[in-house]
């Protein structure tokens, strides 16, 4: 099975990449042909999940705005971005049938509000600018060619026998002139994310920067009732079977890539007495500051979420990259969060003194505890079903202490949520090796790399779709322009 150009990843970035190709070979004079190889039964499963299934898939600040959200090398970023910005992915949705709207913080999301209709737009520009997506279709090697590339591949059939899936597995090879590279990371091994291209990466000479997860849940102490579990992704990875040309079988040993897990705790782990305390509060308007060994590291101004994995929202998202990193390199972490940044602690001691004063002169406080009468003062101050985790995380608190502790609510962190539910992977492949004008490969003519796959990353509200929609839709254009 011949290409000219092949993609491989059918994701945010693979299918860009495609769509850029596409209508690059159109414009040329000789045309030519755009394959995606995507191993998953359907493509763009990450995608659908994303934003909730709501989909943040741009955002729209300029690029001095958007620039202070990218955690990694901007400078690098910067072409891909300036080659298709926000606007112009807006504009390019808009083109193939999907209507957006943008919200709060600048967050463009599609106007059903569907993480559905962005997967069908793309696959839309993909049929009309006549790319060919091949679905269950799993490279296991790449081997580089004096005509390009071939790839060794794995394809997967499905049909309904007598209301029974049959399933066939049959080898095949795809051989290309140019190869775009558009795997993805780590994060949401469900959907396909496996760590694939970063093997490549270092079979073909490629550095491949130490990978970690990436806007993932943070873990306060006593959160979760064991971390007994965090081993087990480790010897799954371990034990992956892997085919080679000759077809032999043999153990992929844990790369040196791969992040520690120490403090990995598995999101299915079940919630403490603690975590039960705090599961399902929502704080908005907080101020968040992340502590690294006691030093401040990070501060930032928003909302948090408490759910079943630990502590996360926009700002526990926004802080979980160095948390995340510091913890491995097993340094200690901790969090305070401000309930009242807008309130100075003088206020604030005022205003509780005064409330504390109305509660104990209430009729109807009579015969009441001082621990209910405390916490009847507290819910004035915060959300009700917050109340009971914050006493129970501050059991010394007093009304003369109340205004310091809600300025200063601190939690120790146990540790994080891993790949399976952090929504992206830092780390990757070392862009230094990378060409930031074209996506070429600076060791491989020919080979072009594009999305999370590389050592690229943001905070969240789309800023990481922007980046797989801007560095894929660089890397087919580059490969398209090249043959």
């Amino acid at each position: 099975m011949r290409s000219d150009i092949i993609v491989i990843g059918g994701g945010a970035a693979g299918l860009m990449a495609a769509i850029g190709a596409a209508q690059t070979l159109a414009q040329s004079e000789n045309g030519g042909t755009v394959t995606v190889l995507e191993k998953m039964p359907k493509a763009a499963r990450k995608i659908m999940i994303s934003g909730k299934g709501r989909c943040n898939f741009t955002n729209v600040k300029d690029w001095a705005d958007f620039s202070a959200h990218i955690r990694t090398d901007a400078n690098f970023i910067s072409p891909s971005w300036h080659n298709l910005t926000p606007e112009n992915v807006i504009t390019l949705f808009n083109t193939n049938g999907l209507r957006s709207v943008v919200e709060r913080g600048d967050r463009a999301f599609p106007a059903s509000k569907m993480a559905g209709d962005v997967v069908d737009t793309l696959l839309r520009a993909c049929t009309l600018a006549g790319v060919k997506v091949v679905t269950d279709c799993e490279v296991k090697t790449i081997d580089i060619t004096p005509r390009g590339f071939s790839l060794d591949c794995v394809q997967t059939s499905r049909r309904q026998v007598n209301l029974k899936e049959e399933i066939t597995i049959e080898p095949v090879e795809y051989t290309c002139l140019k190869l775009i590279v558009a795997t993805g990371g780590l994060s949401y091994p469900g959907t396909g994310s496996t760590g694939d291209g970063y093997m490549w990466a270092e079979e073909l000479g490629h550095s491949v920067d130490a990978c970690f997860p990436a806007l993932t849940a943070l873990v306060p102490a006593g959160y979760k009732e064991t971390s007994a579990l965090a081993g087990e992704i480790k010897k799954a990875f371990r034990s992956r079977t892997v085919y080679g040309k000759t077809k032999e079988r043999y153990i992929q040993p844990l790369p040196k890539w791969y992040p520690k897990f120490e403090k990995h705790i598995e999101r299915r782990v079940p919630l403490s007495e603690l975590g039960e305390l705090f599961n399902g509060n929502n704080l908005d308007n907080v101020q968040l500051s992340l502590y690294i060994n006691g030093d401040l590291a990070q501060q930032e101004f928003g909302d948090v979420e408490f759910t079943d994995g630990g502590l996360e929202g926009p700002l526990g998202f926004m802080i979980s990259r160095k948390a995340v990193k510091a913890l491995n390199d097993g340094q200690k972490v901790s969090v305070s969060m401000d309930l009242k940044p807008a309130v100075e602690l003088e206020k604030l001691d005022e205003d509780i003194h005064q409330k504390w004063d109305e509660v104990i002169h209430d009729e109807r406080s009579k015969g009441q505890s001082f621990q209910r009468l405390f916490r009847i003062m507290l819910g004035k101050l915060i959300p009700w079903n917050a109340t009971l985790a914050f006493l129970r995380t501050n059991p010394k608190v007093s009304v003369d202490t109340l205004a310091a502790t809600l300025k200063d609510w601190r939690f120790e962190i146990a540790g994080f949520v891993g790949f399976e539910r952090a929504v992206i992977t830092a780390g990757g492949i070392s862009t230094a090796e990378v060409v930031a004008k074209t996506l070429e490969s600076k060791k491989h003519p020919g080979l072009y790399w594009a999305g999370e796959v590389l050592d690229i990353d943001a905070d969240t509200g789309g800023y990481n779709l922007q980046l797989a929609f801007s560095t894929g839709y660089l890397a087919g254009q580059s490969a398209a322009k090249s043959l």
